[in-house]
């Protein structure tokens, strides 16, 4: 009599407690080994989708940075971003030496993002692939001694209203498959960074077409994913933060105060008695756009009155206000830049609450606000009213934040940051005659916490207004605009 066959033997029972976790994390180990050897033909088949990718990264990312890249793959978006050093880590020991085969000047590491212990910091941090992690908050969390006050968060993931539509593409082929992938929505990132200690500057959201078809593709992408409410649709997400700021030591920073003019002879002596001492130290540039009206001569004469104080006359070079703010940032010594205006329309008392947002990192780029507290009839024309009111719409549409008047001369910003801004001076399209909208524009692609400071604002006493024109200087202003929305939602670098 043959004996009953052997039951097959019980598949190992599940883990509990963290032991599930490390036997997920093992798992999705294994499927990335698995297909390791096939991850560039996804790449490869879908060029287009990443050439987007690639675009944005290079765009949020600047050139020559220390760039680190969590869940890196096989290198391909690390080596985008260009940087000057970079070290991209990844779950699989396949991919990683894939990665060192394909960029040997960047450096990888096998590493699961939950248990990185770098020592090192980055200028920027791209983390991919984040619906693939078993614990995203313990990852974002040892992230944070890899960062400096200045250092970037990127979060590189898919939009979780594709969901559906990226399981299909799993099933058939066409996407590089994944276990159990977490769908992550806007919110659940914010918290997550939140709960790590990061704030979010800005998600950028993009490509409502990831497949090349010709006039399509163009539509789809450059056109509608750029229009209220489809822009939300977007298929790539990413989301951009910061560490949580802590105040900065004020009596250990510096200021100086650029003071535009041009036939401002009259206001040059008020300046120098309103202008506050702030930080370590106060030099006021007053930056004489080649007077007429003798106003070299009176900050001159100025210098001579006040040697207490470190009055400094700089010469512009007479083609306009930001030219001539230009050359005063350059000229400038200061840790924190300030712009206030010949006029003395904004009252210079109220620069040290300036001082305070951006040392205590509420900001990182102070933009004075007009339009807040009552404005007096005779300081601000009824057009220009509107015009700015308009403008202030249109900027928080294009970056995606809350600004309520462009045109306010008082903005501040760290000299540092200044340096950064000022590779990308001229490249927004038409010449910005006033340059308030290249700092903004310039503060907004290095993602810079922006702020609006509510100003109070006052007629002029002495001299006259240098904004006429203003229906020319409004369409130009529009094509600036035009040019900011391509570059920012378009853009290639």
């Amino acid at each position: 009599m043959s004996s009953p066959p052997t039951n097959p033997p019980s598949p190992a029972p599940e883990a509990w407690g963290p032991d599930a976790l490390l036997q997920s994390r093992r798992r999705h180990r294994e499927v990335q080994d698995e297909f390791a050897s096939r991850r560039d033909r996804w790449i490869q088949s879908n060029p287009y989708y990443y050439d987007r990718v690639k675009r944005l990264l290079r765009f949020l990312i600047e050139p020559g940075r220390r760039v680190l890249e969590v869940r890196c793959q096989t290198g391909t978006l690390l080596a985008a971003t260009e940087p000057a050093y970079g070290v991209g880590l990844e779950i699989s020991p396949k991919l990683v030496d894939l990665a060192r085969r394909r960029n040997p000047q960047l450096h990888f590491e096998c590493v699961d993002p939950e248990e990185i212990a770098l020592t090192e910091t980055f200028d920027y941090i791209v983390f991919s692939h984040i619906f693939d992690t078993v614990d995203v908050l313990s990852s974002l969390e040892r992230l944070r001694p890899c960062c400096h006050s200045g250092t970037r968060i990127v979060i590189n993931t898919y939009n979780y209203l594709w969901e559906p539509l990226a399981h299909l593409a799993s099933r058939v082929g066409m996407r590089f498959p994944y276990m159990a992938p977490s769908w992550l929505s806007p919110h659940d990132v914010r918290v997550f960074l939140e709960l790590a200690g990061f704030e979010v500057i800005r998600t950028h959201r993009r490509v409502l077409l990831p497949k090349w078809l010709p006039c399509l593709s163009w539509l789809f992408n450059d056109v509608l994913a750029l229009l209220p409410g489809l822009r939300r649709l977007g298929m790539l997400q990413m989301t951009v933060a910061r560490l949580k700021p802590t105040p900065r030591p004020a009596p250990e920073y510096s200021v100086s105060v650029i003071v535009p003019c041009r036939n401002e002879r009259d206001n040059i002596a008020a300046a120098v008695e309103r202008i506050p001492e702030m930080g370590r130290g106060t030099e006021i540039l007053f930056c004489d756009d080649q007077s007429t009206d003798g106003t070299g001569a009176e900050i001159e004469a100025a210098i001579r009155r006040r040697p207490d104080r470190n009055i400094r006359l700089v010469h512009g070079p007479g083609t306009g206000k930001a030219d001539n703010v230009w050359t005063g940032f350059r000229a400038a010594t200061g840790d924190v830049l300030m712009i206030l205006d010949g006029d003395l329309a904004v009252m210079p008392e109220e620069l040290p609450y300036f001082f305070r947002a951006i040392t205590s990192g509420a900001a990182e780029f102070v933009n004075g606000s007009r339009l807040v507290y009552p404005v007096p009839r005779q300081a601000m024309k009824f057009s220009n009213m509107l015009g700015n009111k308009v403008f202030g719409a249109l900027f928080s549409f294009l970056l995606d934040q809350p600004i309520k008047d462009t045109l306010c001369g008082t903005k501040v910003l760290w000299r540092e940051d200044w340096k950064r801004i000022e590779g990308s001076i001229g490249t927004w399209g038409i010449h910005d005659r006033w340059g308030d909208y290249e700092l903004l524009f310039g503060a907004a692609k290095l993602n810079l916490r922006i702020l609006d400071l509510p100003v109070h604002y006052q007629e002029r006493i002495h001299g006259v207004s240098k904004m006429t024109r203003v229906f020319h200087n409004g369409v130009r202003m529009l094509a600036i605009c035009w040019h900011a929305f391509r570059r920012l939602n378009s853009p290639n670098r």
